[in-house]
């Protein structure tokens, strides 16, 4: 992650004004809030190293240039590399997050009684590994982000050959059941495997489609994404971006 942040700017010598606090020090106050879950003024200066304010406004600047999602494309990028043939099918899925009652991307859900919330939408490929993830209101249909989110999906690298940019088949469950989106995916090269609607018994998906679940538990672990504090959208995006690459580093140190 360190290449990817912006470089310091230059103290002056004959005003150097206060000295800025190290990129590793706000990371870890960042990532303390992003773990516990606590509001930015109540993190411990004295256990982190930095004031919440700092903290914040170091996840502002990364965010707005875009740092945190590169880190996260690049964490993919090499739990991919140790775990090939993973693009071979991915796992499409999505869940309601309650949000506050203003900002961006926030909507009135269709069944939690009208009240504002946001949705994640996670794809994920067949090891359970975080590709994409993006973040819209709580009215905001699913199918809506279906497109977008697999254009997101950076290229695997594989054994052998050149990185692969779109998988074999894509699952999904019945909220995504349209044949307009079937028809763009198998137009794609890509097989829907979406359960259709008003099956009796069930599609049979769930024994393949049980990863993007457990991602969604794993990235719920970090308290702060259980509920959207943020009202502005792109500093939740970005802590489920910097979300994403953890759980990537988690699964990169396991594989060795």
């Amino acid at each position: 992650m360190a290449p990817l942040l912006p470089r310091a700017p230059e103290r002056s010598y004959r005003y150097p004004g206060r000295l800025r606090v190290p990129d590793r020090v706000a990371l870890a106050g960042v990532l303390y809030v992003l773990r516990t879950g606590v509001a930015w003024r109540d993190v411990p200066t004295e256990t982190v190293g930095c004031s919440g304010v700092t903290a914040w406004r170091r996840l502002r600047d990364w965010t707005e240039g875009r740092r945190l999602a590169a880190s996260a494309r690049g964490s993919t990028g090499r739990v991919a590399e140790h775990r090939p043939a993973g693009l071979g099918r991915l796992c499409r899925g999505r869940v309601a997050r309650p949000g506050p009652q203003r900002g961006d991307h926030v909507g009135p859900s269709p069944v939690d009684r009208a009240r504002a919330s946001s949705k994640h939408h996670l794809i994920v490929d067949r090891h359970g590994t975080p590709l994409a993830v993006t973040l819209t209101g709580g009215n905001r249909h699913d199918v809506t982000k279906l497109m977008p989110l697999l254009d997101s999906v950076p290229p695997i690298r594989g054994l052998r050959g050149r990185p692969r940019r779109k998988p074999r088949r894509l699952y999904a469950d019945r909220g995504y059941d349209f044949d307009k989106y079937r028809r763009l995916l198998w137009k794609r090269g890509i097989k829907p495997m979406i359960a259709r609607r008003g099956v009796a018994h069930g599609s049979g998906l769930g024994k393949v489609r049980w990863v993007v679940e457990r991602a969604f538990a794993w990235l719920h672990q970090f308290k702060r994404l259980r509920i959207r504090y943020e009202r502005r959208a792109d500093l939740h995006q970005g802590l489920l971006e910097l979300a994403c690459s953890l759980i990537c580093l988690r699964r990169l140190r396991a594989s060795f």
